[in-house]
């Protein structure tokens, strides 16, 4: 009776065990300070480009991830787009930036 509730017992740790190693982290989820930080880069690209007379920031969205910025819309402009990538790439705390934005 001994061995049984032993061989329960490690089968219930096992379960519990796999259970938890699918709680880790993965490179698809963000910590609260990431999180904070990307909310703060975005806000300082849009607020860039809305300053910015070359570009119309409202037919621009602007998303962060871990850093990497990702800017899509439309644009009137090759000179439009450049220089909303410009400027995002010139924002502290950028580490790339993936340019989605079309020509109209």
């Amino acid at each position: 009776m001994t061995t049984n509730n032993r061989g329960l017992i490690a089968a219930a740790l096992l379960g519990l065990t796999l259970a938890a190693s699918g709680c880790a982290g993965t490179a698809t989820t963000k910590s609260t300070g990431d999180v904070i930080d990307d909310a703060s880069i975005a806000t300082t690209v849009k607020a860039k480009m809305i300053d910015d007379p070359l570009v119309k920031a409202s037919n621009i969205q602007v998303e962060t991830f871990k850093g990497t910025v990702q800017l899509a819309g439309f644009a009137g402009s090759q000179a439009e787009i450049d220089r909303a990538v410009s400027l995002a790439a010139n924002t502290k705390g950028v580490k790339s930036v993936k340019n989605d934005i079309r020509l109209k």
